[in-house]
């Protein structure tokens, strides 16, 4: 069996061919031995051909381009969709169950203090919003939860023009919980490191929220479809559907639906729970006027409905019922999305999903026709890590981390004509060019037999 040395298109040591070339003067390794004017055998000391280049395509000498970092754009988000949501608390590491019992101690928390404080519900509305961001976009081992509850109730009463300082917010939480005769005063030198420590998660929370101050307040659309819209009894329903409304601030429904779907959610849930249908929602007849449709109530409706079963006791309204009777009420929901094919989540993939029929997949596209992605201008990133400003390595940054300057907008056309006119002078061009490498192929066993025989042969001529 021939060595793989022996074999055509291979390369063996110099040693191999002692027998085959002579290192002679005569006989040079470097040389071309040819038997019967035909090429028989090259060594493998022969040099490789340089390569040939075409002469139409010259390679490129330009040096890089080094400048300036062109920056990170952000745009402002002012919805989140489901699957960001799912792919961010991934991300943060934290058990589900323990992340959401943070968030219903931190909307508690919320709530109680701009209570005690007598702020609107304007207010709370916002600050949960700014709560629940900073927490997806930030791992709790950063901060303390009743920490960045404050700094968002301090941001939201900014926003809304229900100012408060941020002592008279520590105030008030720090006299909750004591009795009348251990109560201070916001001047006190106590609430000093904390007021220090709200102040600078106040800068963090506007750059969480890419400096966007459009608020959404579902409370009051809410009190003028009851009352005006639908007629419904403002003792009761109204009454029962407001209370329903600030507990759909501890879920991410108010992240992810607009405030007409929130609103009309909310007036459904209290009607079935008064006995009462509420039919035109129920049928759809003014979800193209509020730009909605079924599939986004009946989304925020389960998310309610989750959160009175599983976390009932920390809700304003799951404590004055019982809970057979949220659990008849999904049941009807249920079924109602069994027979519409309704999803669970509306956007909650990331990429298509394929049922299998016969072993045949079967792509199922998204029945509510998709909401438009919000735009990230910059560096490309996975969809939950564009939502933080990231870090030149593509990392989401830490707490107070700045390594690059990032720039907030609203405008996401504008930010993309911005960004085409900055890659014209960033963009890193490329040549593609042909090389033309000789290719040597040895003969085959016999015709190196025919070779050494006729050496040998001559060789032996001039001895004689």
């Amino acid at each position: 069996m021939a060595s793989k040395s022996e074999l055509p298109g291979t390369y063996g040591t110099e040693n191999q061919y002692d027998s085959l070339v002579d290192n002679s003067a005569t006989h040079s390794p470097y040389k071309k031995i040819r038997y019967d004017d035909k090429l028989d055998l090259v060594s493998i000391c022969d040099p490789m051909p340089e390569p040939k280049m075409s002469p139409t395509t010259p390679v490129s000498s330009a040096p890089k381009m080094i400048g300036p970092h062109p920056s990170h754009i952000v745009v402002a988000r002012s919805y989140i969709l489901e699957k960001n949501i799912r792919l961010l608390r991934e991300q943060s590491g934290v058990p589900e169950s323990r992340e959401d019992n943070i968030r219903l101690q931190g909307v508690t928390w919320i709530d109680n203090v701009r209570r005690a404080l007598m702020m609107p519900v304007r207010t709370y509305d916002t600050a949960c919003i700014y709560f629940h961001k900073f927490r997806l976009m930030n791992h709790d081992v950063d901060y303390n939860w009743p920490d960045a509850a404050a700094a968002a109730l301090f941001t939201a009463s900014k926003v809304e023009d229900t100012l408060k300082k941020s002592r008279d917010i520590l105030c008030a939480a720090y006299n909750m919980r004591v009795s009348a005769s251990e109560r201070l005063t916001p001047d006190d030198v106590f609430f000093e490191p904390q007021a220090k420590a709200i102040l600078g998660l106040e800068r963090l929370m506007l750059e969480t929220s890419a400096f966007d101050f459009r608020s959404r307040h579902p409370h009051k659309l809410l009190i003028k479809l009851s009352k005006f819209t639908y007629k419904l009894n403002p003792d009761t329903v109204c009454l029962t559907a407001f209370e329903v409304c600030c507990d759909i601030h501890r879920t991410f429904a108010c992240l992810k639906h607009s405030t007409s779907t929130l609103a009309m959610a909310s007036l459904e849930l209290a009607a079935r729970l008064h006995d009462e249908r509420v039919a035109a929602i129920e049928e759809g007849r003014d979800y193209k006027m509020w730009n909605t449709n079924r599939y986004y109530i009946m989304e925020v409706l389960l998310d309610l409905i989750d959160l009175y079963t599983s976390h009932r006791a920390s809700t304003l309204l799951g404590p004055r019922y019982s809970l057979d009777t949220f659990i008849n009420i999904r049941i009807l929901l249920n079924q109602e999305a069994s027979s519409k094919s309704l999803p669970r989540y509306v956007n909650a993939w990331a990429f298509p999903r394929y049922t299998y029929t016969n072993g045949v997949p079967k792509c199922v596209e998204d029945p509510s026709g998709g909401r438009e992605e919000p735009v990230y201008v910059g560096k490309e990133l996975e969809d939950a890590a564009v939502l933080a400003p990231p870090t030149p390595g593509g990392e989401r940054a830490k707490l107070g981390q700045k390594d690059t300057t990032v720039r907030f907008m609203l405008d996401g056309e504008k930010a993309r004509e911005e960004r085409g006119v900055v890659e014209e002078f960033f963009r890193e061009e490329e040549e593609e060019f042909e090389v033309e490498v000789e290719e040597v192929v040895h003969g085959d066993r016999e015709m190196e037999k025919r070779g050494r025989e006729g050496r040998e042969g001559r060789e032996g001529r001039y001895r004689r």
